[in-house]
C-alpha cells in the first residue's frame, strides 16, 4: 500500500494520488485529490467523472457459453459437483483484460477428476486472465468437460435475454464495467467569499485496470464527448453554406482523397469531427487511438497509413469510403 501526506496547491490546479493499494488480484483501490477549485466546481467534476468511471470505460468479459452435453441451464451432469447454473455464474465472475474490438472465441477442455479454474481457459494472445485461480467447477469423476466461450469487449452491462437456451448455447449477464465503485467528496477551506474546495475521488477496480488507468480513460472519454461543442458555431455556419451539396461519385481511394484535399481551403475540414459519421465502434476507436479526430486528420492519411493501424482491415477502409460517398457536406465538380 502506498499512502502520501495530503499537500494541496493554493494557486495552480493540480491532481495527485494520495493512496494506492492492491487488496488482491481482483480488487484495487486508489484515492486522488484535485485542488484548488472554486465553490461548486468539485461537485460538477465529481459527478461527471463518477458517471464516466462507472459507465464510459470499456471492459472485457465472457458473454456466452456453449456445450453440446448441456440440456438446460439448471441441469446437472454426473461427475461434476456444481450445477450448470453454478458453472455459468462462475464463468460470469472471470476477470479479463484485452485490447479486443468486438468478440472472440475461447474454450475450456479438461479431463477429470480435478478442479477447473480460470487457468484452464484457452484464450487468444490479446486477452489476459487477471486471476488464474478463479474457480469454475469441480470434476469428481474421469469425465471430459468441454465448453466453448465467447468473449466480448464493451461498456456498461447487458442482461441476458429471457430465452437463455438455444442449441446448447447460454448467454450470460455481461458486466463490462472494470470499475466496481467510485465515490467523490468535497472539503472546503478558506473564509467568507474566498472559500475554495478540494475534490477527493475514491476508485475501486476489478484488477483489469488500476484506479489511475481508470481515471485517465474516464477523463479522456469525457473530453471526447465535449470536443464537438468547441467549434459548434463554425460547424453550423459551414453546414448552412453547403446545404445544396450532392453525393460524392464513386472514385478509387486515391482519386477521392486527392480531390477532397484540393478543396481543403474552401472547406473547414478541421471542424468536422469523425463523431458525426456513422462509423462502427471498431473503426471509431481505431481512428481515435491513432489521433484521427477530424476529417482533416483522416484526409491526411493514405490507404497505406490506414492499413498500418492496429486491427484495421481493407473492409474498414471500404466502409470509410462508403461514408465519404454518401456525405453531403462537400461539394465537388
Amino acid at each position: 500500500m502506498v499512502r502520501e501526506k495530503v499537500t494541496i496547491s493554493t494557486r495552480t490546479l493540480q491532481w495527485k494520488c494520495v493512496e494506492s493499494r492492491k487488496d488482491n488480484k481482483r480488487l484495487y483501490y486508489g484515492r486522488f485529490i484535485l485542488s484548488p477549485l472554486m465553490k461548486g466546481q468539485s461537485d460538477t467534476i465529481g459527478i461527471a467523472i463518477r458517471r464516466a468511471l462507472l459507465g464510459e470505460i470499456e471492459g472485457t468479459c465472457i458473454t456466452r457459453a456453449k456445450s453440446e452435453k448441456i440440456s438446460h441451464e439448471f441441469s446437472t451432469i454426473t461427475g461434476i459437483q456444481e450445477s450448470i447454473h453454478e458453472i455459468l455464474m462462475n464463468l460470469n465472475e472471470i476477470v479479463l483484460r484485452s485490447n479486443l474490438y468486438g468478440t472472440c472465441d475461447a474454450s475450456i477442455c479438461v479431463k477429470g477428476p480435478g478442479y477447473v479454474t480460470a487457468q484452464d481457459i484457452i484464450v487468444p494472445p490479446f486477452v489476459e486472465i487477471i486471476d488464474n485461480t478463479q474457480h469454475i467447477a469441480s470434476l469428481t469423476e474421469p469425465i471430459d468437460l468441454c465448453i466453448r466461450l465467447q468473449i466480448e469487449r464493451n461498456r456498461g452491462y447487458r442482461i441476458k435475454p429471457t430465452k437463455t437456451f438455444q442449441d446448447g448455447s447460454f448467454p450470460l449477464d455481461a458486466v463490462f464495467m472494470p470499475v466496481r465503485n467510485a465515490n467523490h467528496s468535497v472539503h472546503s477551506y478558506g473564509n467568507g467569499n474566498e472559500k475554495q474546495e478540494i475534490l477527493f475521488l475514491e476508485i475501486w477496480t476489478n484488477g483489469s485496470l488500476t484506479p489511475k488507468e481508470a481515471l485517465h480513460e474516464a477523463s479522456r472519454n469525457l473530453i471526447d464527448l465535449f470536443i464537438p461543442f468547441l467549434h459548434a458555431d463554425e460547424q453550423n455556419l459551414h453546414l448552412e453554406k453547403n446545404q445544396h451539396n450532392f453525393t460524392l461519385p464513386l472514385f478509387t481511394f486515391h482519386d477521392r482523397l486527392t480531390k477532397l484535399r484540393k478543396n481543403k481551403k474552401e472547406i473547414p475540414l478541421k471542424y468536422i469531427f469523425i463523431d458525426q459519421f456513422e462509423l462502427t465502434p471498431k473503426i471509431y476507436n481505431c481512428l481515435k487511438r491513432s489521433n484521427i479526430h477530424t476529417l482533416s486528420d483522416l484526409l491526411n492519411k493514405s490507404q497505406e497509413d490506414l492499413m498500418q493501424i492496429e486491427d484495421f482491415h481493407i473492409d474498414d477502409v471500404k466502409h470509410i469510403l462508403g461514408i465519404l460517398e454518401i456525405e453531403k457536406h462537400f461539394a465537388m465538380d
